[in-house]
This record gives structure tokens, sequence and C-alpha cells, in this order.
């Protein structure tokens, strides 16, 4: 096979499994440094194998096996050969992973434990995130810096001390036991809603969807429910699902924006929005629900709407006034005035955002200065839209909303 076509084969490879892969080489080896490298020199060595072997059949157990091998072999021919015996003989007397070992449910099970290593209750909670979002989810430090709102320089810092913390502190990849799984779910759902936002709608670049990453939320969203079907769980799940169901429906042929009020609903994925309601009356006859089913039972709202102008806005403002006692935020009150705007008119949102920007709180948030031009724009203050929308545009970062904004200046003349 031609040296381009593997190349592209193994590009996609590495953008479908390279996180399962290093979930399971971090358990084989016992280190993130170590793993990386060897995953990294495995899917070298497939570049150089496969033109001429051929794409084995299940290449991440090839790859698991060839980058363990490699780190083996590494080892072997280092100089201070005896200091490095304890790791040799521990890492020779794990099992070989071979295709019968590394089936789909032992991948799963690698991930799950490497997701609760890097939410350990001995890192600091920023860190956690942090860690996992880099290690598990395979995001790049520039888009973790981005889900943060953080220079990308301060993440590196945090993932190279939760690294540290993690082999100075010997702490187990395992999953915890159910008697220790609640303290630890905070950080696993906050990590798992931050990967499936990025993919949902990109801080920045051409796209607005990344598919890639919104599905790797969902998929390991199903993969703790399993594991633990707690009501804030199956809230998170049922988010994820409602909003992923209009995925089709928010983009043009041409790759803009489309709002929800102006969504053809007819593509909106029923299946999805059916398992997603389903688990949010799960979710909501529990005690113990929280903030994700709160936030599902509002985008369940949106999604039993026939249309637009019979979205239930009243119950939408009285779940978001819940939400703001659980959890105080100004993103959370950003959204509470516009479900307010279009219960009781602009007027009434364009209070409350002003209010929300007056305290300093989300100056440099795009979607705030957007609200606030939309709010403008339908009072017919023209001057204060065009400066609402000039100063939101300066501030994104993804093209079509960029796009949109550019779209609705244009309109205002």
């Amino acid at each position: 096979m031609p040296t381009q076509d593997i190349r592209t084969i193994v590009d996609a490879i590495y953008r479908a499994e390279s996180s399962r892969v290093l979930a399971t080489l971090v358990r084989l080896l016992g280190d993130f440094d170590r793993a990386e490298e060897a995953m990294h020199e495995a899917f070298a060595a497939a570049v150089e194998q496969w033109a001429t072997a051929g794409v084995p059949e299940n290449p991440r157990a090839w790859l698991v096996s060839t980058g363990r091998f490699k780190t083996i072999d590494a080892l072997r021919r280092q100089t201070r050969f005896a200091e490095s015996m304890p790791d040799l003989a521990r890492w020779q007397s794990t099992e070989p992973p071979d295709d019968l070992e590394l089936d789909e449910p032992r991948f799963c099970d690698d991930q799950l434990r490497l997701i609760f290593t890097c939410c350990h209750p001995a890192l600091a909670p920023a860190t956690q995130v942090a860690l996992t979002l880099r290690e598990v989810c395979g995001l790049t430090t520039e888009e973790v810096a981005r889900a943060f709102l953080t220079a990308p320089a301060t993440i590196a810092q945090r993932i190279v001390r939760g690294k540290a913390k993690i082999r100075d502190a010997r702490i187990p990849y395992e999953v915890p036991s159910l008697a220790d799984l609640p303290e630890r779910l905070s950080s696993v759902l906050a990590v798992i809603y931050l990967v499936f936002n990025e993919g949902y709608s990109a801080s920045s670049g051409p796209a607005i969807n990344r598919t890639d990453l919104s599905s790797e939320a969902i998929r390991l969203g199903r993969m703790l429910f399993e594991l633990c079907p707690d009501p804030e769980v199956a809230g998170l799940l049922a988010l994820m699902l409602l909003h992923d169901s209009r995925r089709l429906a928010r983009v043009s042929p041409g790759g803009d924006l489309i709002l929800l009020d102006e969504q053809n609903r007819g593509l909106w994925n029923r299946e999805q929005i059916a398992e997603g309601r389903a688990l949010v009356n799960r979710a909501l006859s529990t005690l113990g629900f929280g903030v994700h089913a709160i936030q599902a039972a509002i985008a369940a709202l949106h999604a039993e709407a026939p249309a637009a102008a019979e979205t239930d806005w009243r119950q939408i403002v009285a779940l978001y006034d819940v939400l703001l006692q659980l959890t105080p935020s100004p993103v959370v009150e950003l959204n509470r005035a516009v479900a307010v705007a279009m219960r009781d008119g602009p007027e009434s949102g364009l209070q409350l955002v002003d209010a929300i920007l007056d305290r300093g709180d989300l100056a440099e948030y795009h979607l705030a200065h957007a609200a606030r031009a939309d709010f403008c724009r339908r009072l017919g203050k023209i001057a204060e839209a065009r400066s609402g929308y000039t100063r939101a545009l300066a501030l994104a970062e993804q093209e079509p909303e960029r796009r949109f904004l550019q779209r609705r200046l244009r309109e205002l003349g």
C-alpha cells in the first residue's frame, strides 16, 4: 500500500483511537510520560509496518502491544540497566495484551480507570479537569485552555503538576469502590461535559461542531451511567443527547450557524430526544438530582416544542431560577436573561444583561455582548446594537459565529 494511503489510515486511527490506546498503555506501564512516548512510537511503527504487512484486524490491540514491547526493548538497552530492573520485571510480568484480551470492554474499563485516576481527590479540581481533558480525551493543551478561558502555559503547568502528583503519591489506576464513587463523580461529570461542549460548539476554528469530541463525551457518559446509574449521571447523559439531537439543524449546507428559533425541527434526532426525555424523567423522579438534571429538563422543554413560538418559556425561566440557587453563575444568569426576554420582552432581558456586565462579569464573553446587541436590535436601538455586535465579533474565535455576527452588522446598515 502506498505510504501516503497508510499515513491517511494511521491518522484516522490516531484521531479515533489514541485516547483508548493511551489509557491501556498507562495501565500497563504505570506512567503517563512513558505511555505517551510508547503510543507515539507505536503509531510511527504502524506507518512503516502496515505498508507491507497490511492493517491488522485489531489496530488498537496491535498499537498497545507494539508500544509496550518497544518500551521494554528500550529499557533493556539502557546503559544503567540495573536501576531499571524493577520496572522491567513488572512490565514483563504483566499479561501480554493480545487481541483476545484487548476487546471493547477492556478498552472501556481502561478509560474509566484513567478518568477516575485523573480525578483523584488528591489533585486540585482545576488540575483534575485539565489532566483528564488532555490525557483521557486527547484535547490539545490549547483546546483545554480555551475550555478554561485560561492561558495555554497555565494549563501546561497544571498538567505537569498533575502527572507528578499521581506518580509521587502513587495514586492507583483504578475505578473507586462504590463507597468512594459519589465524592469522585462531580469532577468526572465536569470533565465529560466540557468535552461535549467543545465538540458541540467549538470554541474556535472553522466549524461549529467537532463531532468526534461530542460523540466521545456521549460514549463516556454511557460508560459512566452503566457503572453508576446516579441521577446526575443520568441528567448529564440526557443533556448531551438532547443537545446533540439538534446537531444537523444547527448548521446550514454552507457551514453557517442557524439559531434555535430558525432551525428545521424535522432534522432533530427523535430517537435521541426520546432517550434524553426518558433519562430526564428518571433523574427528576429520584432524590439527589442536581444541576445537570435541571439543565437537561430545560433542553427537554425545547425539544418538546413543535415550533419555536410554542416553547414554554415560563417553565424554562422557573427552571433557571432553580438552577441559579444550585449553582450561582453569571453564565446561568445570562441564559436566564435570554429566557426572560423571550417570556417578557427584550427590555426585561436587556436590564438583566446590563446588570451582569455592569458588575464586570462576562466582560470578555462574546455571547453576553451578542445577547445584549440582539435585545437592542429588537428594541430599535441600532447604535447600541451595532456596538454590541462589534464587541462580540472582536471576542469571537469560531468562524461560523463570526460570520453570523458580521451578517447581523450588515443587516443593521
